[in-house]
């Protein structure tokens, strides 16, 4: 439970059918964690269920945020739902509901569905409400994952969880839905990467494609692929963050058509059913979690990785960022992008 209109309708859904629900809460590196844990009671205290806080403050800083800095100084940009969904909520948190509270099933507030069973294989697909499915954000998960989750949103669009919030008389209680990272608060990401980057920072040039230098950046992680803000390099076309070269410390910089790109590597993919389809293989592909997915061709690569091939080219495709496959409805797996 979070306190906001998703999970707390998927736990008033799940008493309505009949289940023995009781809350979890994790305690994270939210900076509000006080507030929030107060509001999330109230809800609990509104449903008349028990309310478990299971504190995750250590594993998540060390899993999630860690690896957030790192990927940034590193001249990646990353997704930190997409790690957090494996390893602390569906992982750590899940662990915990199971062996120490008892339940059978971990349900969250994703607009996401799961089907199929232990013997034919469980399949993660998108939510119906294509403006919410956060099927993406799920793309980690693992066979052992999905047989113990559960997505009570799935199957409705957001108006008509408002509409149940107001029905189970949860209008008023729950919190505004929020799209940031937790952990940023009110923070910019370079804010945030300011505060904990440890003399990290390293000057260095901006060079164009062609290896000219037109400027200096403060250090690589304050940018991030397709940028056009924040380089103070005025000229007749605007120019945009196109690489992030880390063995140079260098920011290249280049025009709009420099960002279109007809392929993607990936190093290592994860297969939601647990075993690679034959490849070639043609699929959706969606390459951050608010890009409209394109049609691609997976294609396995020597290294053990596979290379993408997008059926049209597409802009600013970002190292560190996951590219999920879909298969129709199905989410076939996903992999980090590497250049």
């Amino acid at each position: 439970m979070s306190g906001g209109v998703d999970s707390s309708v998927a736990a008033a859904l799940l008493q309505r059918q009949g289940a023995r629900v009781q809350g979890v809460f994790m305690a994270l590196a939210q900076p509000d964690l006080a507030e929030q844990l107060h509001r999330v009671r109230a809800v609990a205290d509104f449903l008349r269920i028990p309310l478990t806080v299971v504190d995750l403050a250590a594993p998540f800083r060390q899993e999630v945020v860690d690896y957030f800095c790192a990927s940034y100084f590193a001249g990646k940009t990353p997704n930190p739902c997409v790690v957090c969904n494996r390893i602390i909520k569906c992982g750590r948190l899940l662990d915990q509901a199971r062996d120490t509270l008892g339940a059978e099933l971990l349900a969250t507030g994703h607009y996401a569905r799961i089907s199929g069973d232990g013997a034919t294989g469980y399949r993660l697909l998108k939510g119906v409400d294509p403006k919410k499915d956060q099927s993406y954000f799920l793309g980690l998960l693992t066979q052992e994952q999905l047989a113990h989750l559960c997505f009570p949103l799935g199957g409705f669009r957001k108006k008509e969880v408002y509409g149940l919030a107001a029905e189970f008389g949860l209008a008023s209680r729950h919190t505004a839905e929020s799209q940031d990272i937790c952990f940023l608060k009110d923070q910019s990401v370079g804010e945030f990467l300011a505060s904990h980057s440890s003399g990290q920072e390293r000057p260095g040039p901006m060079l164009t494609l062609q290896g000219k230098e037109l400027g200096h950046h403060a250090g690589i992680h304050q940018y991030t692929i397709g940028q056009r803000r924040g380089l103070g390099l005025p000229d007749a076309t605007p120019w945009y963050v196109v690489g992030l070269v880390v063995e140079r410390n260098a920011v290249l910089i280049g025009k709009d058509a420099d960002l279109w790109q007809k392929e993607a590597l990936l190093p290592a993919v994860h297969w939601l059913n647990g075993q690679p389809p034959p490849l070639p293989r043609a699929c959706t592909v969606k390459i951050r979690s608010r890009h409209p997915a394109c049609q691609a061709e997976i294609a396995r690569q020597e290294n053990g990785g596979v290379r993408l091939t997008f059926a049209q080219p597409q802009r600013a495709v970002t190292p560190g960022q996951f590219a999920v496959f879909y298969e129709g409805e199905v989410v076939l797996g996903c992999g980090e992008i590497a250049k």
